[in-house]
């Protein structure tokens, strides 16, 4: 049986997620891959037991992530019920609805009868009662937005989470929701977003800001580019790497000549931090205050232990942003 580590929050950094009363720790731990029904499940229990251990209370995930779909939820649930069930008032745990899930024209979007069965499934797979957050996944065009912001409504009010969120939701698209869920009272807390080194679309459209100067917190998803900003790639691509095995997020044109240079030149930058590329890349992502939380993925212990490495060196000096920029732009 799992006993957690007692020093388990002596080093940790936790900030509030926005204007509500919750925390977050500067590294959360998402389980978008590692987690699917294909995956090692003693491996999985021990990259969860040593995020926990290390103070990573918040653990991210979503009705689709495996492969298969559900598989994250279940064997997380698995854990949840065998091992980390006394922690549960220490943990947060979210999850998301929005993409596709099941078959038929009631198994994705935004409709308010998709997102309700879809956490009630959630909540069986996770063997819980609630969960911290619950996340629209993504704007869907068909389903006025209006509809969805009531079921995220209903569901915080039914007790089925605590808190409201969105993810892949632009500047335009949140600040309409956030003005919708504030009418409602509903506690809604977070956008989530993917945001790197190498992707920088939530500062070019003014999410970013927007979300800080109003009370929403941010948490950045795949802030190692699908892990271009580590040393995986650094003299090209090995066989055992993620555009090898599995192509659908991350495919071998995405490692031009140009962005292998790119990687190189700023692990040297990082080198000269004492850093790691990822771990300098996790620290750029929280350099200024305006993202609550970066989200990893691991696919093994090693790698949390690593990337919980960046808890007090997320500062940059004027001319390391700057050599950072005549790189990337």
């Amino acid at each position: 049986m799992y006993i957690a580590d007692n020093n388990r929050y002596d080093n940790m950094k936790y900030f509030k997620c926005g204007n509500s009363g919750l925390k977050l720790p500067v590294v959360s731990l998402g389980l978008w891959h590692n987690f699917g029904s294909k995956d090692n499940f003693d491996n999985m229990k021990a990259i969860c037991f040593t995020a926990f251990d290390n103070g990573i209370t918040h653990f991210d995930l979503a009705n689709n992530y495996g492969p298969v779909y559900g598989s994250a939820e279940d064997n997380f649930g698995r854990i949840m019920e065998t091992e980390l069930k006394p922690y549960r008032n220490e943990l947060v745990i979210s999850t998301k609805a929005g993409y596709d899930m099941w078959s038929g024209p009631y198994g994705d979007g935004g409709s308010r009868k998709y997102l309700i069965s879809s956490l009630d499934a959630s909540l069986t797979r996770l063997k819980l009662d609630y969960v911290d957050i619950f996340y629209h996944h993504r704007m869907d065009p068909e389903t006025p937005l209006a509809e969805t912001m009531m079921a995220l409504d209903q569901i915080v009010k039914s007790g089925k989470a605590l808190y409201a969120g969105i993810s892949n939701y632009n500047r335009e698209n949140t600040k309409l929701a956030m003005e919708i869920l504030r009418d409602l009272k509903c506690p809604f807390i977070i956008n989530q977003s993917s945001y790197s080194i190498f992707d920088r679309h939530i500062e070019e459209d003014g999410l970013k800001h927007f979300a800080a100067e109003n009370g929403c917190g941010m948490i950045a998803f795949s802030p190692l580019a699908q892990g271009l900003l580590t040393s995986k790639y650094l003299l090209g691509i090995p066989e055992d790497s993620r555009i090898r095995q599995d192509g659908r997020f991350l495919n071998e044109s995405a490692l031009t000549p140009k962005r292998l240079k790119q990687i190189q030149d700023l692990n040297e930058i990082a080198a000269i931090r004492g850093q790691s590329l990822a771990q300098m890349a996790l620290s750029w992502v929280l350099r200024d205050g305006e993202v609550t939380s970066v989200l990893i993925g691991a696919s093994r212990p090693a790698q949390v232990v690593e990337n919980i490495g960046i808890v007090n060196q997320t500062a940059f000096s004027q001319n390391e942003l700057k050599a950072i920029e005549g790189i990337c732009c």
